[in-house]
């Protein structure tokens, strides 16, 4: 290696580091608050004065206004049920698109790539009428069925992987004498492990950590919080002197799950991206 490119190499992983710390910063100091002994947002001082697991452990006996723990089984369910329907809508939806051939295939596959541009929350205030008016307002299952509701539109990355897939495997499947049907469980999904995973994870993801939606659905009704919106009503003006370190304990738990499913998971999560990317 010459000794410029020596000098580039230094400099960009310098400016990378430097990056990298300035993006650890904030989380090292969530995780440093929710040891925390001291009450309030804010300090005199930078490094805490002492250290205590009480804020943790406050989460799960103090459940006179904040009920952390069924929050925390709320967002579990609802993610995990949207997790699953959002996974099978989006594959099935993009085995369609990238093996049949139909008449309207290309209209539809605009039409669903054009109405996924346009954000979810740009409909929320008449989906909540839509639930209210058939009884599902302020429940658990209208927040699954608006996780999951719009999982057709995100079919792309996944088509593209199905289309770097032989056909010749659908082929001599169907002189076997398999169905479409069979084709997709049996020979399609098992070897598209990294799309399915990379599905899964950002099925979960989202309902894990919106705040939008289940503010707007759940409104008072208290029970069926989520964490975001939970953890929120931790730090309005009454209640953040005494309950900030309490929702930084809260913030670091809701993050474990992710971490770990992400980082267990990242080899195929990173090969469902490159491959579902490389053709389309």
């Amino acid at each position: 290696m010459s000794r410029h490119k020596k000098i580039v190499s230094i400099c960009l992983h310098a400016i990378l580091t430097i990056l990298a710390i300035i993006w650890l910063i904030p989380v090292f100091w969530l995780v440093l608050s929710s040891f925390r002994v001291e009450k309030g947002a804010y300090t005199s001082n930078l490094w805490p004065s002492g250290f205590t697991l009480d804020n943790y452990i406050r989460l799960f006996t103090d459940r006179r206004l904040f009920d952390f723990p069924r929050w925390f089984m709320n967002t579990l369910f609802v993610a995990t049920c949207s997790c699953l329907i959002t996974t099978i809508l989006t594959l099935m939806v993009a085995y369609v698109y990238s093996r049949l051939r139909f008449r309207s295939r290309k209209g539809l596959m605009n039409i669903s790539l054009i109405l996924g541009m346009f954000p979810g929350f740009m409909s929320m205030i008449a989906i909540y009428h839509f639930m209210k008016a058939i009884g599902l307002d302020q429940t658990l299952l209208a927040l699954i069925l608006v996780y999951s509701g719009g999982a057709a539109l995100n079919y792309y990355i996944a088509k593209g992987f199905f289309d770097t897939i032989p056909r010749s495997l659908d082929e001599a499947a169907r002189i076997d004498g398999a169905n479409r049907h069979t084709i997709f469980w049996r020979i399609i999904l098992p070897n598209s492990k990294p799309i399915v995973v990379n599905t899964a994870i950002n099925a979960f993801i989202a309902p894990w950590v919106d705040f939008i939606f289940v503010s707007v659905i759940m409104k008072d009704n208290y029970k069926n919080y989520t964490v975001a919106k939970g953890l929120y009503t931790m730090v309005d003006k009454a209640n953040i002197f005494e309950y900030y370190t309490a929702f930084c304990a809260g913030a670091v738990l809701v993050s474990i799950p992710i971490v770990c499913l992400f980082i267990r998971l990242q080899k195929y999560y990173v090969a469902g991206v490159t491959s579902g990317a490389s053709k389309g």
